[in-house]
Order: structure tokens, then C-alpha cells, then sequence
């Protein structure tokens, strides 16, 4: 990897001297920059560990905790690979990227853990993991059958597990007890064991129910102590705990994504990572701390109006099932204790009104933005986003990068024009920051899985980025921008990086990615109608897939009564009375395609047509459907819809309620029916009787 610091300052406006044993030899060099306010930025992250700990110990230098040093890795990402030599663009914009200022600080969550922590499992697996752990954690342990030991080390529980719940420092756990043996009361003497003829007593000190054949054998020989009674009553038992480890085969919990606190390690230590669960276990205690990764404006939600659900989409994309729909309440609410910030429900919304707050997508659009501006200033063109995690997809990269400085004939490497972008989880941003990239000058937006995600999330990704790419294409962008890249190795992300670059933008935006989502969206569309107006042929509207929140409502006017339910069911008002006039009015940029006004209408009369409409039309008021008002029949004043009184007289002219005179009122307005009853001789009130 060769540096050319007069390319890298030219980028980053400012003068940059070579170190190439920074941590070494030029140790003074860093020492002395950390006595400096200005940002300090290094580009390694293999000793960021040494370089905290000169700065810590440097006399003069600005404390970390006022001026933090900044990380970024340029070696793995650009520099070791074939097209290293031409990755000067990339590094200024990744040490450009690493100078921002870290995310704003949010609420967080807390947590409590004592330590207390039930282990799940046979005993003969239990048992040696207790043994690593009970030196500073509270341990009982749930048996499932095995062989344990003689002596009664810990509390044993034993019973049929009925239900897991929680999390961290408050998981809920239910059993029923309906084995003859209370383990309280046994000395584990094994004289039952020696006294059952059929064998059915094991070394976990329970009766197998399916192989006693009632000789109570056992209950003679356990006389003086007592733990054994054939007719005592199941009972139900429930207990909290801090921590749950699961050995069994199945685990407690059904969902991708686990409670923090819980972990299912299947064959005890014999399984992957055991060692490292233990290791984990054992750091669990104390008063724990994350962020709280979302933010929810119930005002913006679509999930429901009037007890009727339209838009569930972030309930059911949640991996760890911690949104929960409350249709009585027309709203979502999410529990922030399970909640993992994948951020997968923020992609989804159509809305806005759930958002990823860290960090926020303000935030990214600045990373984003500084990202490629830099990289256009320094000579990059044709610039691919690859959007990772931090854990796996970091490690898959940085092995990318590794590969290719050993082999550069089988290894390719990260291209020059590819730059990898970290993210808490690759499902945290959407339509609204892909598309913003690619107006910001990005010849593609990728994002890469490496199999940890929840299946759930790819299926979403793919079907927003079908979205993205269809809106770009329709504008006459031409090439293949949005690309979901699912790779679990270093040969199928060096096969996955080769696609040449699709055409992007001539005129680069610089709007500001904004708080809300719909406002972003619609200053991207903005931005790419305007640039793209000379370079695609005219067309009235771009149809969309499915999974879209842009598109309009077609209305069945023969069906349509114009009742206004859906109007008083949209979320995102774009659906309108006329206060004047018996009409249905629409803004489609409004329109959120979240499906309650279809779900709300009695007659069925309206269905969601995905697409961007171009042209001012999309953002103004237009009529879907009006119709003759119906005019009482006594004073004339209009009061309804001639089409729906008609229906409304055909419903109830067979009800034995609305006969006569009782129909007539039906066409007339509310005032001259309350005239028209008290005036009518022939009606007997209450006080005539």
C-alpha cells in the first residue's frame, strides 16, 4: 500500500505527514498531536488499543473523554488489494468520514442483574457449567433428566417448563411440579433407587411416570425422610431470574432474535462458542446499559384508526418480537427492554413513525454525504456504498482485505471505487438514506449480509431496494443501483464486488437528510425528477412493486357511496372531503399505501396502485369520486348522497321498523324528521300513555 499525503490533504483541506511506525518509532508524532485540541484522527485500528493507552499516558494531552481519538481503517479497505494504488479518493473520504462528530446522545435503557441465573438442562450438562460460574453467579439449576451429582450443590428444580419471559435482570419463569419426588426434601441417599424394581428412578431424583408399575416400593424405602407422596397435587410454581441459560435442544423462545440475557447453547459444553458463553455469564452482573435505538410519533403511525389495523408491517418484521399491536388504542408499541436496534422496523414504515435515533438518519445522511463529497473532490468517480455491520460484516471485510495482501492473483480485494460503511445492522436504513445516496452522487448502494440476520430482514431489503430501483430506472437512470449482496465467505464477497458501475447523477444534491422520513423521500424524488428530466423519455407515472409506500387509490365509483369512512381512517390526510360539495378528494404525495382506507370501506370500493406519479399533479388536491346530493323532501336542504340514501332505503325498506312513514323520514334531512315526528298525530309518545 503506497500514501500520497499531498492527494490525501488536497481532499481534506489540510497539511498530512507521513508516518509509516506511528505507533513505533514515530510514537513522538502521536504524542505530540495529542496534546493538540484540534480532532485526532489515526488511521489503524489494529493498535488502537496502544494509542489509548500513549494518550492516557502522555503528559499534557487532552483528556479522552473531552476530545476523543478517532479510528478508521484504510489498510484492509483500500489499501491491500489489486486496485490499491488507485483507492487515494476512498481513504480521504473514509478519513474525512472518521473527523464527524460521534452521534448526539439518547435516552437509554437499564438494566439490573443480581446474578441469579437458572440453567436449563440434563444435570450431567449442567452441572460442569455451573461448577465455571458459581464462584460469583447465583446458580439453581432446571432439571431435564441426565446423571447428577451427589452432592447438592446447588437448588434443583425439577417439573415441566411451561413458559419463559423477559429479559436481563426480569425473566419470568413458570413450571409445574407433578413428580412424587420433592427434591427439597431428598437426601439423595439412592435407597429409592436401590428399592424400585423396574428401574424407574434415575440420578436426577425422578420418578419416570411411564415405566413405574405402582409397586411404591420406593415410598417404603424413603419412609423416614418423606420426599416421596404418589398423591400429592401438581402444582404451579414461578420464579424471576437474572439470567437463563438453555441447554436443551429447542430453545425457550421461538424468535430469531433472543432476550438479552438468554442463551441457548445446545450439548452443554460440547457446543460452538461454549467457552465463550460461559466467559459472558459471568460478566452479567450489575447495572447494564444500551441505547434506546428508536424513536415513535403514535401521530404519524398508520398501524390502526377506529379499532381497525391497516399497516403492521414493523410488527411483523420485528425479529424479537417487541412490537406489539394495541388495535383498541390504534397504535404499536414497542418494549424497549427486547427490543435489539436491528432498526428493521424503521426500514418498513412507510410513515416515518417509528425512526432509527442511533444513530439518527440525519446523522448517516452526513456521514453519507461527507463520504462521497470527499471522494468526488479527491477524483473518485463512479462510487459504490457498501453498507455492513460492524460485527460480521466488518470481520468478513477486513479477511477481504487480509486475503488479498497475501494473493492478489486469487484475491481481488475491496475495489477503489467501493467504500464500506459500518452500521450497528445492515437493516437499520431504507428507501429514504438509499436513495438520498444516490442523489448525493453514489453509482450504487449495497448492502451486505452475511447470514446472521433474521430471514424476515432480507426478504425486506430485497423488496425495498426492488422499490429504489425501479423508481431510478423509470427516471432513466440506467444500470443496476441497489443490490442486496448475501456472502458468508471471502471468495463470495470478492465474486459479489466485481458489478460495473450503473450511471448516476449529473449534478450532485446536497439537501440535508431530514428528521422525517416522507420529507426525505420527497427531497430525494425531487432532486433525481429534476436531474433526470432530460435524459428520460415522457411518461405520466413509474408503477411500483409492491412493498412501496408511494402510490395512489383507485376508487370503484359504482360501488362507492362517497360515506367518507376512508377519510376519516387516513393517517396521512391524504384523503379529503369537500365541506361544500359530495366529493372524495386525494393528494397522492400524501398517500402512504398503508391500506386503512381499503380496510375501512363498507363497499369495498377501493384498492392501493403502487406508483410514483411525476409531474405537480402528484402534489395537489384531485376528486376521485362525487356525486348528486340528495335534497330532503320536505325543505329541500341537501343532506347526503343521492347514491347512498338510495342504498340505505333498499337495505331497510324490508325492516319491519321502517315502514311508512318510518321510511319517509329516512329522506329527510335531521331537522325536518325530529318536526315531522312531533307534529305527526298518528305517533304515540311516552306521555300519552
Amino acid at each position: 500500500m503506497s500514501l500520497n499525503p499531498q492527494v490525501l490533504g488536497d481532499a481534506l483541506d489540510e497539511d498530512l505527514s507521513l508516518h509509516t511506525t506511528l505507533c513505533r518509532r514515530d510514537a513522538p508524532a502521536f504524542q505530540k498531536a495529542c496534546r493538540s485540541k484540534d480532532e485526532l484522527v489515526v488511521a489503524c485500528t489494529q493498535e488502537s488499543r496502544l494509542f489509548t493507552e500513549l494518550s492516557e499516558q502522555t503528559e499534557g494531552a487532552v483528556p479522552l473523554d473531552v476530545r476523543p481519538i478517532h479510528f478508521v481503517n484504510i489498510r484492509e479497505t483500500g489499501g491491500w488489494g489489486r486496485e490499491g494504488a488507485q483507492a487515494m479518493p476512498k481513504m480521504a473520504a473514509l478519513l474525512a468520514a472518521a473527523r464527524l462528530p460521534e452521534p448526539e446522545p439518547v435516552p437509554t435503557v437499564s438494566y439490573q442483574s443480581t446474578g441469579r441465573l437458572l440453567i436449563i438442562g440434563a444435570l450431567d450438562e449442567s452441572e460442569p457449567i455451573a461448577g465455571m460460574v458459581g464462584d460469583v453467579l447465583e446458580v439453581s439449576l432446571m432439571a431435564t433428566g441426565g446423571r447428577g451429582m451427589q452432592a447438592r450443590q446447588y437448588p434443583v428444580i425439577a417439573g415441566a417448563l411451561e413458559q419463559v419471559q423477559g429479559w436481563l435482570g426480569a425473566f419470568d419463569v413458570q413450571w409445574r411440579s407433578d413428580n412424587p419426588i420433592d427434591l427439597d426434601l431428598c437426601t439423595r441417599c439412592n435407597a429409592c433407587l436401590a428399592a424400585c424394581p423396574e428401574g424407574a428412578i434415575g440420578l436426577d431424583y425422578q420418578i419416570d411416570l411411564a415405566q413405574c408399575q405402582d409397586h411404591r416400593a420406593c415410598v417404603k424405602a424413603c419412609e423416614a425422610v418423606g420426599a416421596i407422596n404418589f398423591q400429592r397435587e401438581p402444582q404451579t410454581h414461578s420464579e424471576r431470574f437474572d439470567l437463563v441459560l438453555d441447554l436443551r435442544d429447542a430453545p425457550a423462545f421461538a424468535q430469531h432474535a433472543h432476550p438479552q440475557g438468554y442463551f441457548h447453547l445446545r450439548g452443554g459444553l460440547k457446543a460452538e462458542g461454549a467457552m465463550a458463553t460461559v466467559v459472558r455469564l459471568r460478566d452479567l452482573v450489575g447495572e447494564f446499559e444500551k441505547p434506546k435505538f428508536f424513536t415513535y410519533k403514535q401521530k404519524l403511525c398508520a398501524h390502526g384508526r377506529n379499532e381497525t389495523v391497516g399497516c403492521n408491517a414493523c410488527v411483523e418484521i420485528c425479529s424479537a418480537l417487541a412490537i406489539r399491536s394495541e388495535v383498541k388504542r390504534n397504535q404499536i408499541v414497542v418494549n424497549p427492554n427486547l427490543c435489539v436496534g436491528c432498526g428493521a422496523c424503521t426500514m418498513v414504515c412507510p410513515t416515518g413513525a417509528l425512526s432509527y435515533a442511533y444513530p439518527r438518519a440525519s446523522e448517516q445522511g452526513v456521514k453519507l454525504r461527507t463520504l462521497l463529497a470527499t471522494y468526488a473532490k479527491a477524483g473518485g468517480h463512479d462510487a459504490a456504498l457498501l453498507l455492513h455491520s460492524e460485527a460480521s460484516g466488518g470481520t468478513l471485510v477486513g479477511e477481504l482485505g487480509r486475503a488479498a495482501s497475501l494473493d492478489r492473483k486469487q484475491v481481488r480485494g475491496v475495489p477503489a471505487r467501493v467504500i464500506p460503511v459500518p452500521l450497528w445492522h445492515t437493516a437499520s436504513i431504507g428507501l429514504d438514506v438509499w436513495l438520498s445516496a444516490f442523489a448525493y452522487g453514489a453509482s450504487q448502494v449495497w448492502v451486505l449480509m452475511t447470514g446472521d440476520e433474521a430471514p424476515q430482514y432480507r426478504d425486506a431489503v430485497r423488496a425495498q431496494m426492488d422499490v429504489a430501483q425501479a423508481i431510478v430506472n423509470g427516471l432513466g437512470y440506467s444500470g443496476r443501483h441497489f443490490r442486496l449482496i448475501e456472502a458468508r465467505d471471502v471468495k463470495a464477497l470478492d465474486a459479489a464486488l466485481g458489478d460495473a458501475p450503473a450511471q448516476t447523477v449529473k449534478r450532485r444534491a446536497t439537501f440535508a437528510i431530514q428528521a422525517e422520513k416522507r420529507a426525505t423521500v420527497e427531497l430525494a424524488l425531487d432532486h433525481l425528477m429534476q436531474d433526470s428530466a432530460a435524459q428520460r423519455a415522457p411518461v405520466e407515472a413509474i408503477a411500483l412493486p409492491g412493498a412501496s409506500l408511494l402510490g395512489t387509490i383507485a376508487v370503484n365509483k359504482d360501488t362507492c357511496t362517497l360515506c367518507l369512512s376512508c377519510v376519516s381512517a387516513c393517517p396521512a390526510s391524504a384523503l379529503q372531503d369537500n365541506t361544500e360539495r359530495p366529493q372524495l378528494r386525494f393528494i397522492e404525495k400524501n398517500c402512504v399505501q398503508c391500506g386503512l382506507c381499503a380496510s375501512t370501506c363498507p363497499e369495498d370500493a377501493i384498492t392501493l396502485q403502487p406508483r410514483l406519479l411525476l409531474g405537480e399533479q402528484r402534489k395537489q388536491l384531485r376528486v376521485l369520486n362525487e356525486a348528486q346530493p340528495y335534497h330532503c323532501i320536505r325543505c329541500a336542504k341537501p343532506f347526503g348522497t343521492l347514491k347512498g340514501i338510495e342504498v340505505m332505503l333498499a337495505k331497510l325498506s324490508g325492516h319491519a321498523m321502517f315502514q311508512g312513514e318510518a321510511l319517509e323520514r329516512l329522506k329527510m334531512c335531521g331537522d325536518c324528521r325530529v318536526v315531522d315526528l312531533y307534529s305527526n298525530p298518528g305517533e304515540t309518545r311516552i306521555h300519552d300513555v
